[in-house]
């Protein structure tokens, strides 16, 4: 990391039109870097719009500030988008360029919705709705129905599967429980593409579906599905977002009281969003375009389910003005671990492969990623369970440690080993945490004593906010020293361990703070499903790993047949399976282990090799040539206007803009030195070399600006920065080309400002231009 330096960074207080000033140094690049995946438990809210900005690098910065148009956000593994996302957000709001009830954040999970609304919280954000997209459809569909529809809306389901059973049963059809799950899969996907029955086997074919069935059994399926369920009077998860569409399409009374609500969109995960998806968002939307995706096509792992990346590769064409901010700093991951992430995807294939992200770690370099092969899972399993006891014992925690496997049948070998070895373990996927029996009870004890603690003897010789929660808790099974043994008891001794720790660190964040604050910190968290870390070594599948990240991770399995899955056949699902490796892969902050075995069990024929995806990537496999296009750096492309599809040269929002790829470094034109500060870049010069600023010239531009900024109703900053006007003020332009040299010089505002401030700098007064809006 480059040492620090001592920067002065002034910030103006008033932001209304999002454009900030030029951000210190000192936030992002040569102090600390707090553009991390990591933070704090328990930040301080920002005290001001400014301050939200603080930490952010000059990509997020660019995010968090593009606050009207069209915004498509590139984001890597690791590069902080949700913290860019939540920032502008916040940014948004307070500076009160924003409305927090007119703000509507659609993602994929509960968990990342829950995770977005507890970072706006953090930040001072509150009233911003951050939902799912069947969550905010669902809300919609149950406030709308009465006027759509009327009488009760349907009942909403939990499982297809029964009813699918059911409508197997009345066609003849005798399905055991795999062929259940997976025709269930399929009717999921024929609706979210917005397939009916009739369709079905000719949109089966033409996207290159293996049909667990025949496909016109299958389509005879659905639609006696479909007839069940308006029997029964019952809806499924899919059937939300269809009538929400219906409704919207149908009534354009309500699709405008919608509008009328909701004026800027955010969709986190765009890569995942499926047709139906995409045109629920359109409806929402109208013809607006204040809207901000974020995404990466090379983490696009859901396509079996209806998820195309097809939207976010195509936003340019559909938004030709759209601003395009590619975020590669990898904050996460190690040099080591970044490299093999990158080298994993540059022998990928497709259109998705061609735009790929280079990323760049930010990170102190770690240790190399081991390669191990054994004779057998069950060795392989007693080896990670060694190793992962050993990362316990030098003092990584258990809870910073990870499995990761292909399917949920491998999970068992690896419970048994880590138990075994006595190492604890959690379940990714499991019952939610504030869910969990032993959790409602803690917090039922804990509220009773925060209301009537000064009756309970308990609490006697508890003098702060840890040692009381540890006196309650001890009479729900809390010791200080945990079992022995795993299983239920440990389980819950983990869940109780948890709240321990976690009243430990809100009370080192809240000096004074009571258990009736802890229990208000505790309901927040309740509501949004931000649970504490419980300190066990995480076992998940590679989709149920889907962001979220350790300090170690055992990628295990990693064999033909395991990943790519038996079952991949296409290159659009070999690809897929690549995909989701480089998921795992990108999960590890800085240790990394990838082991497969030769055989299933002990004794058994070694007739399993590596998987090909780890050709040239482990040691002892030939080198292989990287395919496709270079990838993509990280940058920013600002709009280019309402150009036709074809004609803008960043139609293609991953390919690096040619004026940025072909541009020489800057260099100082009084000392020759390389410029990598923003603000010297823009006066050519170092800050510290000599100035032949014209201080009249700079004078006038300044009141003309000051001007400018009066009749417009916004900032000063936001017709010119100071840094702008100084070397307008130094190169004096003579004509349009010369001016549009000057670096701050846009070609929105050439067009503006550019006849006032060429006749400024000829001795002129300005004639009037700069009052269009």
């Amino acid at each position: 990391m480059t040492p620090a330096v001592s920067v002065v960074s002034v910030r103006p207080q008033w932001l209304p039109c999002g454009q900030p000033a030029r951000p210190s140094l000192a936030t992002w690049q040569h102090g600390p870097v707090t553009a991390a995946t990591h933070s704090t438990l328990f930040p301080q809210v920002p005290d001001s719009a400014d301050a939200v900005l603080d930490g952010l690098d000059p990509e997020q910065r660019e995010v968090a500030t593009a606050l009207h148009g069209p915004v498509c956000v590139l984001a890597g593994a690791g590069t902080g988008k949700t913290r860019a996302i939540t920032h502008r957000i916040a940014y948004g709001v307070r500076a009160g360029i924003l409305q927090p009830t007119s703000v509507l954040a659609v993602t994929f999970t509960n968990r990342a919705a829950g995770e977005m609304r507890g970072r706006l919280r953090r930040l001072g954000a509150h009233g911003v709705q951050a939902r799912t997209f069947h969550s905010a459809a669902l809300r919609q569909l149950q406030y709308f129905w009465p006027k759509a529809v009327g009488g009760a809306m349907p009942r909403l389901i939990d499982r297809k599967v029964p009813v699918v059973a059911d409508a197997a049963a009345a066609c003849g059809l005798r399905l055991d429980r795999t062929e259940l799950r997976d025709v269930t899969a399929e009717i999921e996907w024929a609706k979210v593409t917005q397939t009916v029955p009739a369709d079905y086997a000719l949109a089966a074919d033409k996207a290159g579906r293996e049909a667990p069935r025949d496909p016109a059994e299958i389509a005879r399926l659905y639609s006696v599905y479909e007839d069940l369920k308006r029997e029964r009077g019952i809806i499924d998860f899919e059937d939300v977002l269809l009538l929400t569409v219906g409704i919207l399409q149908d009534r354009r009374d309500i699709a405008e009281q919608v509008r009328a609500q909701y004026q800027h969109f955010v969709v986190d995960e765009y890569q995942d969003v499926s047709p139906l998806q995409q045109r629920l968002l359109e409806l929402w939307l109208g013809d607006r375009d204040n809207l901000c995706v974020v995404g990466d096509a090379g983490q696009t792992i859901y396509s079996f389910t209806g998820a195309t990346p097809d939207h976010l590769l195509d936003f340019r064409l559909r938004h030709p003005g759209a601003t395009v901010v590619r975020l590669v700093r990898d904050y996460r991951s190690t040099p080591q671990v970044v490299h093999l992430a990158n080298a994993l995807l540059a022998q990928a294939r497709g259109r998705a492969a061609d735009h790929r992200l280079a990323l760049v770690s930010q990170r102190p370099a770690g240790p190399e990623p081991v390669f191990t092969e054994h004779p057998d899972e069950v060795a392989e399993a007693e080896d990670a369970a060694r190793r992962i006891r050993d990362l316990i014992a030098s003092g990584v925690p258990a809870s910073e440690i990870a499995v990761l496997f292909r399917t949920n049948a491998q999970s068992e070998t690896y419970e048994q080993a880590l138990a075994d070895a006595g190492v604890p373990y959690q379940l990714r996927g499991a019952e939610r945490f504030f869910e969990r029996p032993e959790v409602r009870k803690a917090l039922v004890s804990l509220r009773a004593a925060a209301r009537f603690g000064g009756n309970d003897a308990l609490l006697d010789d508890a003098d702060d906010l840890p040692s009381q929660v540890r006196a309650v808790l001890s009479g729900e099974g809390w010791t200080p020293e945990p079992p022995a043994r795993s299983g239920a008891v440990r389980d819950r001794w983990e869940s109780l361990a948890a709240l321990v720790n976690l009243a430990r660190d809100f009370a080192a964040a809240h000096p004074g703070a009571g258990l009736g604050d802890l229990m208000t910190e505790l309901d927040e968290r309740m509501n949004t499903q931000h649970a504490p870390t419980v300190q066990g070594v995480t076992l998940a599948s590679l989709h149920a790993a889907k962001g979220l990240e350790w300090d170690a991770v055992f990628l295990v399995g990693v064999a033909e047949g395991m990943i790519p899955i038996s079952y991949a056949r296409t290159e659009q699902q070999i690809e897929e399976e690549r995909r989701l490796l480089y998921v795992g892969i990108t999960r590890a902050r800085e240790r990394l282990y990838v082991s497969w075995s030769l055989s299933r069990s002990p004794g058994g024929r070694p007739n399993r090799r590596p998987s090909r995806f780890l050709d040239g990537l482990r040691p002892g496999s030939p080198a292989l040539a990287a395919r496709g296009t270079a990838p993509a750096a990280g940058g920013i492309d600002r709009g280019h206007g309402s150009m036709p599809a074809g004609t803008d040269p960043y139609d293609d929002p991953y390919a690096a803009p040619p004026r940025r790829t072909r541009r020489t470094p800057a260099r100082c034109r009084v000392c020759g030195r390389t410029l990598t500060d923003a603000g010297e870049i823009k006066l050519l010069r170092c800050d510290d070399c000599p100035s032949d600023m014209d201080e009249g010239l700079y004078e006038r531009l300044r009141a003309w600006r000051q001007e400018q900024a009066r009749r417009s109703g916004q900032p000063e900053f936001c017709v010119f920065t100071d840094r702008t006007l100084m070397a307008i003020a130094e190169a004096v332009p003579g004509d349009e080309r010369e001016l549009a040299r000057i670096p701050g010089v846009l070609a929105r505002k050439l067009r503006r400002h550019g006849a006032d401030v060429l006749a400024i700098c000829a001795g002129r007064e300005p004639g009037g231009s700069g009052a269009e809006n």
